[in-house]
């Protein structure tokens, strides 16, 4: 006997079937977001499929170049997300290459760490620990990422003659946008302090959740959560930092000038 409950088909079939409720509630109330909500669906049903599969055989093969190439296909599709999520996107290979840089940079060093000191599964880089732990450290750094990438570009456009203003004045570039920096430091690490707060009281992680169902004693379960919390609150934090820096350092030049020519908006 396992130390879980498996599920069915016929399981997911019938939790399936709330969403036909959002479907039809989105029909009756003209809200028009069925058709999105089936392609989510879709999406999602497929993903998660295929990365079944793949997990399944990087788990059985226990390679480090397997593993190192799941990990570059999930950062590559991450600052996919983000540059996806801009209203106002850097011009050229920063548009893309800023978010994903620092969001994948700051995941790897932390998932690293917390694989080698923390976590010492035999070897550091077994899949079984490495992919979902690189995963949950990477969606939430991703999330930080692009909101504070986001507020950055939008509030720097939006407050162009202010910025301005103090830059004629004599105020170095960075003066200039302190105020619009730290607006977008708030917003990109909001979301994981949100999160920090709500767990425990609000609600059970999904990690934690997990691990109860398939049997975990719940005390273990707990401090495997606290320890990916701490793990994503660094990554995230790193991740915003650069990201919002580096694009500060995109917006101005050198001669301490405001340089929106370097962004466009998004189609």
């Amino acid at each position: 006997m396992t130390g879980y409950i498996e599920l069915g088909l016929l399981d997911l079939a019938v939790a399936a079937t709330l969403l036909l409720v959002n479907a039809v509630l989105s029909i009756v109330l003209d809200l028009r977001l069925e058709r999105q909500l089936a392609i989510a669906a879709i999406r999602m049903v497929v993903q998660l499929s295929l990365v079944g599969l793949v997990l399944k055989l990087l788990f059985a093969v226990l390679s480090p170049w397997l593993t190192a190439l799941a990990a570059l296909v999930m950062a590559i599709f991450a600052g996919w997300e983000v540059a996806a999520r801009q209203s106002h996107r850097f011009t050229g290979w920063w548009g893309y290459g800023l978010g994903g840089t620092t969001m994948t940079l700051a995941g790897l060093l932390v998932t690293t760490l917390g694989l080698t000191v923390m976590l010492r599964p035999e070897p550091w880089y077994d899949p079984r620990y490495a992919i979902p732990l690189f995963g949950m450290i990477l969606g939430n750094a991703m999330t930080g990422v692009s909101l504070g990438l986001h507020t950055l570009t939008s509030t720097t456009t939006r407050d162009r003659p202010a910025v301005e203003a103090q830059l004629l004045l004599g105020a170095t570039r960075w003066q200039a946008m302190a105020g619009v920096t730290r607006e977008a430091l708030y917003s990109g690490l909001m979301p994981t302090i949100n999160a920090m707060a709500a767990t425990g009281v609000v609600a059970l992680p999904g990690m934690m959740t997990g691990q109860i169902l398939a049997g975990v004693d719940p005390t273990q379960a707990v401090r495997y959560q606290l320890l990916v919390m701490f793990l994503i609150a660094g990554a995230t934090g790193a991740g915003v930092l650069l990201a919002v820096y580096g694009g500060v350092h995109r917006l101005t030049d050198e001669r301490h000038r405001l340089r929106l020519d370097r962004l466009r908006t998004a189609v």
